[in-house]
């Protein structure tokens, strides 16, 4: 299952398709140039309890480190594995 990419400098998401659908989202919007809130998680219902929420968020934290950028997560899901994992905790602004 391969996670897609796309950013604007203003917005962005993270996300998987499936034969043309979009099946999993987490989404976000720049608060600054070195700050991104995290506003919502979604993934189907054929796809959940497979981890990928988990492995959105995950995404995210690596593309956070590459550009040197901190997070609020403001969605439900993605504080909760902010809390959760402790490794990600210098991501947070």
């Amino acid at each position: 299952m391969e996670f897609k990419h796309e950013d604007n400098q203003k917005k962005g998401k993270f996300f998987i398709e499936i034969n043309g659908k979009q099946e999993a989202e987490m989404t976000y919007t720049y608060a600054d140039s070195k700050i991104i809130i995290i506003d919502h998680t979604v993934v189907s219902e054929k796809l959940k309890g497979q981890g990928i929420g988990s492995k959105l968020i995950e995404a995210s934290v690596e593309f956070m480190r590459k550009n040197n950028l901190k997070v609020i997560p403001t969605c439900s899901y993605a504080k909760a594995v902010f809390k959760k994992k402790p490794e990600y905790l210098d991501r947070l602004a």
